[in-house]
């Protein structure tokens, strides 16, 4: 395969990785973050300089990741009083904090003269070339998929389904709001450094204006297109996401010069494409593909109703 489509491969993976937190909290918990760029951008920075200080590569991959579980756990805390549009206000602004600490802080980031990250290497074998690196990142992805799997089908991940149904009915089975949702801003963290982590490697250089809120959007719109509550979701908007800048450089190509050329058009169609989703195709990608499914399964019988009943009665059952 040619190095440039491998390299995106591997970014769209990366994606992924950075997908399953976000669904973690916004799927399957029910809050609401605008501020996942930050998360990504401390996996980035404290990887790189883990590497930088003489870390062996994997344990600098632990270590990122630990840092971003702390920081999500710590952020998690204003979530037991806010929900909504407070909530993504309040993690839009932690995501601003973070910018500008990254900016400032040039004893440890470089500032905004940025910060190299060395090449990843394992047992003195370099990872760096884009085939291994693309395989470095798959099977990371298929971990990180077992592990979020595995979590919302223990007791700890019924119960962030529960609290996304109904925080009152959870509560009164006896499951406490505060522990949940802090774990649960504490595990999104940690899958998104882990992606941050990689992603550094695949930029090569880091600087702030590489975690803009744009990214936060794309990760938004991520999970929202591929299907919330899902983890088959989560794929399909990854290859979205990773085929959408290709699509917006055609676009520009396509377009007269005075149209094309009109500062902030990319966010504009990421945020263009959210709206639409959310009105029309609310359950993303995967929920067409579910409709899609149920109807050749049961043609020439289907009616709409039907997947409207499943919908209401298993609407916990979509791990």
């Amino acid at each position: 395969m040619d190095d440039f489509y491998t390299g995106e491969l591997a970014l769209v993976f990366i994606y992924a990785i950075a997908g399953i937190g976000l669904m973690i909290l916004v799927g399957y918990t029910g809050l609401v973050s605008l501020g996942h760029a930050a998360f990504l951008a401390i996996g980035a920075y404290a990887h790189a300089y883990f590497l930088t200080q003489g870390a062996p590569f994997v344990l600098s991959l632990i270590g990122a990741t630990t840092v971003c579980v702390i920081v999500g756990a710590i952020v998690g805390i204003p979530s037991l009083r806010m929900t909504g549009i407070y909530l993504a206000v309040a993690t839009l602004a932690f995501a601003q904090i973070v910018e500008k600490v990254l900016a400032h802080w040039e004893s440890v980031t470089g500032g905004h003269r940025g910060m190299a990250v060395p090449e990843p290497e394992l047992f003195s074998w370099s990872l760096a070339a884009p085939t291994v690196f693309y395989f470095l990142v798959l099977l990371v992805l298929i971990a990180a998929l077992f592990s979020a799997l595995n979590l919302l089908r223990s007791p700890t991940g019924r119960a962030m389904i529960a609290i996304r149904d109904s925080e009152i009915s959870a509560q009164a089975m006896g499951i406490h709001l505060a522990r949940v949702k802090t774990t649960a801003f504490a595990v999104s963290a940690g899958f998104t450094g882990l992606a941050g982590a990689l992603f550094a490697h695949k930029i090569g250089y880091l600087a702030p204006d590489a975690f803009t809120i744009l990214i936060s959007i794309q990760l938004l719109l991520m999970v929202v297109v591929g299907g919330l509550g899902s983890m088959h979701g989560v794929i399909y908007g990854a290859i979205f996401i990773g085929l959408l800048p290709q699509g917006i450089a055609f676009l520009r190509e396509s377009l007269p010069a005075g149209i094309g050329q009109i500062p902030g058009l990319e966010p504009g169609i990421f945020g263009l494409i959210l709206v639409l989703f959310l009105v029309y195709e609310p359950l993303g990608i995967f929920g067409r593909w579910v409709k899609i499914r149920l109807f050749f399964s049961e043609f020439p019988l289907y009616r709409k109703s039907t997947y409207k009943r499943q919908k209401s009665y298993l609407r916990t059952e979509r791990v």
